[in-house]
């Protein structure tokens, strides 16, 4: 068993754990009215810098891209992101600790019933900037053009102004705009499963990313990531299974 000052010391070599929090994504983060963060990525955060026994500094992003932006940048040490290849170029990811549903919503009047009739010539797709399903769209849609948000939250404020003929992001948030504006409906089921995983910046070494991966591991196995669900009354997202090893 690795040392663990020594771990401590190669994952937040200024000797505080810098952990970068989206606050974009309504299922795992908020900000508090007293501008804290709080969720259940706060609460990993927190852990992991118990077991570590190091300071925490809670860095806060509207926006996932800002947020992988400071763990890529070396200006955050852990962050709470949806494991993607374009952001594996500069993040060592952990297994996911939970999986998240992404959905589409359109108008109640839109023809569209289906998720395969999105991608149409001539529909406008919004989406959060940068977002996980902004990367993932971007790569699966060949015919429909991206409309981006500058976040996630935004993306129904931009698609009532009104713009785009479908609204992508976080299923459970589009659901609560379904549900509170009038004129609104999803489209069944999902037309993708993010993974949410925690990472390190790639330059750290692998038993740096490897200590995160156990760290992962043992916060689902024991019960914690299930209990943090509760504590925050999450909806729409559920545990991730254990890694493969």
């Amino acid at each position: 068993m690795t040392d663990t000052s020594a771990i401590a010391s190669l994952i937040a070599p200024t000797g505080r754990l810098r952990a970068a929090i989206n606050v974009g994504n309504p299922v795992l983060a908020h900000k508090r009215a007293d501008g804290s963060g709080a969720g259940v990525s706060v609460d990993l955060a927190t852990r992991m810098a118990a077991q570590l026994g190091l300071p925490l500094d809670l860095q806060l992003f509207e926006a996932a891209a800002h947020s992988v932006d400071a763990v890529t940048q070396g200006l955050a040490d852990v962050g709470f992101f949806a494991v993607d290849p374009v952001r594996g170029a500069g993040i060592g990811f952990s297994a996911p600790y939970v999986l998240i549903e992404g959905a589409y919503m359109v108008r109640s009047d839109s023809a569209l019933t289906d998720n395969a009739q999105v991608d149409i010539a001539g529909h406008e797709v919004v989406v959060g900037q940068g977002s996980a399903y902004d990367l993932y769209l971007s790569r699966a849609l060949k015919n429909a053009r991206i409309l981006r948000a500058p976040t996630s939250p935004a993306v129904v404020d931009v698609f009532l102004q009104p713009s785009g003929d479908v609204a992508a992001g976080v299923k459970v948030q589009l659901q609560a705009a379904v549900a509170s504006q009038p004129g609104l409906r999803m489209l069944p089921g999902h037309f993708m499963l993010i993974q949410q995983a925690m990472g390190l910046p790639k330059t750290r070494c692998d038993a740096a990313i490897q200590w995160l991966a156990d760290f992962v591991e043992e916060a689902k196995a024991s019960g914690f990531v299930a209990q943090a669900l509760a504590q925050h009354q999450v909806q729409g997202a559920v545990v991730a299974p254990a890694a493969r090893q």
